[in-house]
């Protein structure tokens, strides 16, 4: 059966490229938008651990999508926090996401409170010495055609000079002096979260937390530990998250399921003598199911191979010609796409299959 089934897949090659090529964009569609969305989560989630803060304080009304909640709270702020017992830095932070190019948040520092959360490592340059310079992790230098320091980057509508590049995983990709973001944006004294470093995480959270909320205009706060934080970095948390990664994978299945029902219902009838005589030799209905589902196993998982290896491809060429694009393919995603592209490649071919096993052999005989 195996020579039979290679036999009829290589007598029609160009069917047989077309119908694994639809497989193996049904994989890659699946696997790339799923890589693109979770990227963005985990690498939110390792930067953020990279801060170095074991807690996070922000008022109530900001949403978790801190870049898009503006800046609710005063700096004042950063003086009650400190006098609390226990914390040991608090460092306010303006975020804001800008969609230019690339969707990515803008870290508005005052530089010595966050450094002291964990101080940057540098690879070139240091700290800043005016406010129209900027700061820039590793990642971020070598997008375009490469920054140095000493460079002008353009950012939020302004020219600044880079005057320190950082190892990435400490926040943002791009700093500037908390006092120049507030310029920007027409605001003084402003921030959108404080990043909290206490002298002892485990022991002290419960009470540093208790001791934010028992301040005056601090009563309705948000106070989060870090794992908490973390833990709200989930596809269900993110609106439109998951709706949008079932569009994109109902889509690549129907396309899959297409030209496997497509293909498959074409190769039955023009073998239609073919049927027949294995009918008329003593083949089973079984067998013949099992041919036609065996093409299309074969077919499926030839695209599948193509569909991985394309997308690993992909994520090589898009590490080097986007390094800010975080594309994570995941051992789970693979194993995902793998099953939904068989189980739809077997839906596809089945009708075929059964159509093929029922029919009659002296009709099938004199099929022309």
């Amino acid at each position: 059966m195996n020579s039979l089934v290679v036999g009829n897949l290589v007598h029609r090659p160009l069917r047989s490229v077309i119908s694994a090529l639809a497989v193996a964009i049904e994989v890659v569609m699946i696997l790339s938008i799923a890589a693109i969305m979770l990227g963005m989560l985990n690498g939110q989630k390792t930067r953020a651990t990279g801060i170095g803060s074991d807690m996070i304080a922000k008022p109530g009304t900001t949403s978790n999508l801190i870049g898009v909640s503006g800046a609710p709270a005063s700096t004042k702020v950063q003086q009650v926090l400190e006098k609390l017992p226990h914390v040991q830095v608090a460092a306010p932070v303006y975020i804001q996401l800008v969609a230019s190019g690339t969707v990515e948040n803008i870290f508005g520092i005052d530089y010595d409170s966050f450094n002291a959360l964990l101080p940057f490592t540098f690879v070139e340059g240091g700290s800043f010495t005016s406010p129209n310079e900027i700061i820039i992790d590793d990642v971020a230098a070598a997008s375009g055609k490469g920054f140095h320091v000493g460079d002008v980057m353009p950012v939020l509508g302004r020219d600044f000079r880079i005057s320190g590049i950082v190892k990435h995983g400490k926040g943002g990709r791009k700093f500037l002096p908390l006092e120049t973001m507030n310029a920007i944006n027409g605001t003084e004294n402003r921030c959108s979260v404080f990043y909290i470093k206490t002298d002892d995480p485990p022991r002290w959270q419960s009470a540093v937390k208790n001791e934010i909320k028992g301040v005056d205009g601090l009563q309705q706060w948000d106070v989060q530990t870090l794992e908490e934080f973390l833990s709200m970095l989930t596809p269900e948390r993110y609106p439109g998250f998951n709706i949008g990664l079932r569009v994109v994978i109902g889509i690549a299945v129907t396309i899959g399921f297409i030209v496997i029902f497509q293909s498959m219902y074409t190769a039955v009838l023009e073998r239609t003598r073919e049927i027949g005589i294995l009918k008329s030799l003593g083949a089973s209905r079984l067998y013949i199911v099992g041919l036609v589902l065996r093409e299309s196993g074969l077919l499926a998982v030839t695209g599948i191979v193509a569909g991985v290896l394309i997308t690993y491809g992909l994520r090589t060429f898009l590490h080097i010609r986007f390094p800010q694009l975080e594309f994570s393919v995941t051992p789970g995603w693979v194993l995902a796409a793998v099953i939904i592209a068989i189980t739809g490649a077997a839906f596809g071919a089945l009708y075929p299959a059964l159509k093929a096993a029922g029919r009659d052999p002296i009709e099938a005989l004199a099929y022309e």
